[in-house]
């Protein structure tokens, strides 16, 4: 897949092509759907589909004080919009200056003269533009000029946890994870939600108990689960040729047995107690909750626990023997 940071680099040599527009933040099943959707259309008409999205999120720009928090670092969000089959993404650069462009604007600059597309394709909810103030309809009367036909796609629904036939969205799925239910989130991310960050020194605490855990140091915003115990998968090195997955138990929290004041996101790699990963550039994927954070007596039942959360760990992968 084609990658340009920027119109600057955009090279089409002239041809049309079919664009996706979005944020696409988890490319969750939604965004798959859509971005399908676009490579079908583009395929159907001979031509390219171009995703475009922005970097960094739009809300992080125009709400510095409370900005969303991520479900992907953009590095995964590539490699998604590439599994879905598109032929190149647009990474545009979002900062105040883009905040403030009109819709008519960013049609005219991005979608008309830089990409040239003859088709656009986004959710039925999208906006765009100054303060949101575009819409599918603008979007419509914006093409005209230059035969560009919009496709608004109604947006996936699943019940989640719970709460039937719900939109999927990432403000959603954001809220999942913050809810520690990360099961539910995985399945409307139709992956297990993953945070990513180089592995850093702890207090060797894991160590001297016999768990020694990578401490993670996560990226920023990351969308970090609930405190409590977690089974997933520690993947060392995610975009290096040598990436490799291993079962983890995860740990989140400020581990009060011994009154930890950081909150951390704590893996221990089931059945590798000599790996070593510090400065390593690991994700740390989130399949189920185990249990909620709890202080304990002593270190020794601390350890009781943890095998526990092993084997528990186990079963829920499916390694149990």
């Amino acid at each position: 897949m084609k990658r340009w940071y920027g119109i600057d680099d955009v090279d089409l040599s002239g041809e049309r092509c079919v664009v996706a527009i979005g944020v696409y933040d988890g490319v969750h099943r939604g965004h798959r759907t859509l971005i399908r959707r676009a490579v079908e259309d583009a395929a159907a008409a001979g031509q390219l589909c171009v995703v475009v999205t922005f970097d960094p999120n739009p809300a992080e720009i125009v709400r510095p004080s409370d900005p969303p928090t991520r479900l992907s670092v953009l590095a995964q969000r590539l490699e998604l919009i590439e599994e879905c089959g598109a032929g190149a993404t647009l990474i545009l650069p979002f900062d105040l200056e883009m905040s403030k462009e009109s819709p008519r604007q960013f049609v005219s600059e991005v979608l008309q003269e830089s990409l040239r597309a003859s088709a656009v394709v986004v959710g039925e909810n999208f906006r765009f533009g100054y303060r949101a103030s575009g819409d599918v309809a603008a979007l419509r009367e914006f093409g005209q000029s230059s035969d560009l036909t919009v496709d608004a796609v109604p947006l996936l629904r699943q019940e989640l946890v719970g709460r039937a036939d719900l939109p999927i969205s990432s403000s959603e799925i954001r809220q999942l994870v913050a809810d520690g239910q990360v099961a539910a989130a995985a399945r409307a991310l139709a992956r297990p939600h993953r945070v990513e960050g180089p592995v850093v020194p702890g207090d060797r605490r894991g160590r001297e108990l016999g768990f020694p855990t990578a401490n993670v140091n996560p990226t920023r915003l990351a969308a970090i689960p609930a405190d409590g115990v977690y089974a997933g998968r520690l993947v060392d090195s995610p975009y290096g040729d040598e990436s490799r997955t291993m079962p983890a138990a995860i740990s989140v929290g400020n581990n009060p047995t011994f009154d930890g004041a950081e909150r951390r996101v704590e893996a221990f790699v089931v059945g590798a107690a000599d790996l070593d990963l510090y400065d390593h550039y690991v994700g740390v994927e989130f399949v189920d909750r185990i249990r909620d954070q709890q202080t304990f007596a002593s270190a020794d039942s601390l350890a009781t626990q943890m095998h526990k959360d092993i084997e528990r760990t186990k079963h829920v992968l499916g390694l149990a023997e």
